[in-house]
């Protein structure tokens, strides 16, 4: 549960940042009379990300096991690289965020500015997929169904409220800080994805060494217990791993991990900050180094 609450407070303040932007920047440049445009592509992008998440759940229904856990894999492989992608990603856009939206405003703001539906439609659906791809994953992986929807429910919501508090004037937050560290923990939580996403292969029969475990601790760990539970929930740990799995997780947290230790350390002179914004007299949420 802690795991999906993790991945809904980082994508959907990710997503709540982006609109806080969007339309304090409309706001600010007194176009107003695009804002409905915005939510238009908010709300469509959400539809999507709910749709993604309905088939996810609902298209394997009548599918052989083998189907399923080939599905599951790649869907977990998959879900891991956006994952990724989106940690690399805004650790590098986050010192620049509020230009980068601007910029696409801009671009986009000509007749009816219908354009901006598009701007956070793709905005706004990004951050919508991963959470519906890697909440699916996580799903899958632990088994259970109510814990990880409801953590990541929880996360979506603490999202919301910590956007409208930024916007609001009452909350500064250290982007930099708050993505540098939950870049680095949802790196430990997609390599147990992707283990798991390659158990599924292997018991689709699609990769070899199912019986090969490189561990088993199910006795000291059992897996119903509260903390076998709590390790499967926020690290998708198995007590019984096979040399693939371990290999494939090792593969995956060792480049990785110091790529990104490395990278996050260059841009410490940079640390990004999202100061409170100014609703009233239309001021930007701005982005600044200090």
């Amino acid at each position: 549960m802690l795991a999906n609450y993790l991945i809904g407070l980082r994508e959907g303040l990710e997503a709540a940042l982006i609109v806080t932007i969007l339309i304090a920047y409309i706001v600010k440049i007194d176009r107003k009379d695009v804002l409905p445009r915005i939510w238009a592509g908010v709300g469509l992008a959400v539809l999507l990300a709910l749709g993604i998440g309905a088939l996810l759940t609902f298209g394997t229904y009548g599918l052989s096991f083998e189907a399923q856990e080939t599905i599951g894999g790649v869907l977990s492989i998959v879900a891991t690289g956006l994952v990724t992608w989106m940690v690399f990603w805004m650790l590098r856009t986050a010192r620049d965020l509020k230009g980068h939206l601007q910029g696409n405003i801009d671009r986009h703001l000509v007749g009816s500015g219908f354009g901006l539906v598009i701007v956070a439609f793709l905005a706004v659906g990004r951050e919508g997929i991963e959470t519906a791809l890697f909440i699916w994953a996580a799903v899958k992986a632990t088994g259970e169904t109510t814990l990880p929807l409801v953590g990541a429910s929880l996360g979506i919501v603490t999202a919301v409220a910590l956007g409208w508090l930024i916007y609001a004037g009452m909350l500064k937050i250290n982007l930099s800080k708050f993505f540098t560290w939950t870049g680095g923990i949802l790196i430990v939580v997609a390599a147990g994805v992707l283990s798991y996403g390659v158990h599924d292969l292997q018991e689709a029969g699609i990769l070899p060494g199912l019986h090969n475990l490189a561990f088993d601790v199910s006795a000291t760990i059992p897996p119903d217990s509260w903390y076998g539970t709590l390790l499967k929930g926020f690290f998708n740990f198995s007590p019984a791993t096979t040399w693939l799995e371990l290999a494939v997780w090792i593969a995956y947290v060792v480049p990785t991990m110091t790529l990104f230790i490395v990278k996050s350390r260059r841009g410490k002179p940079r640390a990004a900050t999202i100061p409170a914004a100014q609703p009233a007299t239309g001021a930007t949420p701005a982005i600044a180094a200090h």
